[in-house]
């Protein structure tokens, strides 16, 4: 009977490449829809992800991802470094600053402060932030937003703003002013690229402090490497204990920023939505495609139960047949989207083909395939033996 299904499945061959289609369709939007989610959410916690050595963040309690925080005073820093089990802390200072480019045009920027001695959580040559009054800068997901003129005539002019003059990236020895402070372009970095995009500028501490003056609370995070006979989790646990701090591991941290992003981004609700979208179309296509398929070989099934096929291998013949395109069509869906990660990720797209998005690819095919299987069954399970002589 499996034999006799296949047969009758490739038969019609327009038939089957239209339950191809449908397939196809819907395993590659939901696919793409899960590579676009582990893309966005990998991003969320690039922070964490660019700063390995740190395997203890230590945060305000009311902190519960990298992209919500709330500062600590300086003597949290002193605090997480009296506890036994700390081989280093080092401080992590966040903060929003508007930059005014030598055109005139202003652009926002996340700012990273970072220890002046070690300069952990500087991207390399972390050095170039001794020079006086130096950042590093970074698109961070960005496009088009480091921008400079070209010309020198158009830099700084005494003639006003030149808003229209022509630009280039920016690198090594550009200016800006920073609340009317002069800084330094010191590099052009290429980290991890944030969600949501943002450009970000990295400097020291003291640097940090003198373009965001005024703040009675300065550190935002504090990263902490534990001593080799404690683990991070125990070290952790007694960070919290002694200073009443909230102190994770960095892997905690980063799943926190995932349930995060998962609660209050909209960007979920739209994956979520792109996913039940292309499954109702799926659904579509191929429930009234299998069911077409089922009705129009109603005459072929009629002779087979005549014959003395049970109305068990009947349905077994439709489930082989719904079986087989869901495959076929699963691997069409699962590889063009896997093709077409490759080419559009980039900096200013969040995309991340990773372990669970073809299996969950594959595991919406199946929802939809089934259901639609049990839709086209009715002509089946209502058809008589004898309808052969009337078709």
């Amino acid at each position: 009977m499996f034999r006799v299904a296949v047969e009758m499945l490739l038969h019609d061959k327009t038939k089957f490449l239209g339950l191809l289609i449908g397939v196809s369709f819907t395993a590659f939007l939901v696919t793409f829809a899960m590579g676009y989610f582990a893309g966005f959410m990998t991003r969320g916690f690039a922070l964490v992800s660019e700063n390995p050595s740190a395997k203890v963040w230590v945060m305000d309690p009311a902190v519960s991802s990298a992209e919500a925080t709330i500062n600590m005073s300086e003597s949290s820093l002193d605090s997480v470094r009296g506890v036994a089990g700390v081989e280093y802390a080092t401080p992590l200072y966040l903060g929003d600053v508007t930059a005014r480019y030598a055109n005139g045009h202003f652009q926002s920027f996340q700012t990273i402060g970072v220890d002046d001695a070690t300069l952990s959580g500087a991207p390399k040559p972390a050095n170039l932030l001794h020079i006086p009054n130096s950042v590093i800068v970074d698109s961070g997901g960005t496009e088009g937003k480091l921008q400079t003129p070209i010309e020198k005539k158009d830099m700084w002019a005494y003639d006003g703003s030149h808003l229209n003059a022509p630009t280039r990236e920016l690198r090594y020895g550009d200016e800006m002013l920073i609340n009317s402070k002069r800084v330094v372009v010191a590099s052009v970095s290429h980290t991890i690229p944030r969600f949501p995009p943002r450009p970000l500028l990295y400097t020291t501490t003291s640097n940090f402090k003198r373009l965001i003056p005024g703040e009675k609370r300065y550190i935002t995070f504090i990263m902490v490497r534990p001593v080799k006979d404690i683990t991070p989790k125990e070290l952790a646990k007694r960070i919290s204990q002694k200073t009443q701090l909230k102190a994770i591991t960095s892997d905690d941290f980063k799943k926190e920023t995932v349930m995060w992003f998962m609660i209050n981004s909209e960007d979920v609700g739209d994956m979520v939505n792109m996913v039940v979208l292309a499954m109702l179309v799926g659904f579509g296509v191929t429930g009234v495609m299998l069911y077409m398929f089922t009705y129009e070989n109603l005459k072929q099934y009629a002779v087979l139960k005549a014959m003395g096929a049970s109305s068990k291998q009947l349905r077994d013949m439709i489930f082989t047949q719904v079986f087989i395109s869901a495959m076929i069509g699963s691997g069409i869906g699962i590889g063009i989207a896997s093709l077409l990660a490759q080419i559009i990720s980039s900096p200013t797209f969040p995309f991340r083909m990773m372990w669970f998005a073809p299996l969950v690819g594959f595991l919406g095919v199946m929802i939809v395939s089934m259901t639609a299987a049990f839709i086209s069954l009715r002509p089946i399970k209502n058809m008589e033996p004898a309808i052969v002589f009337k078709l």
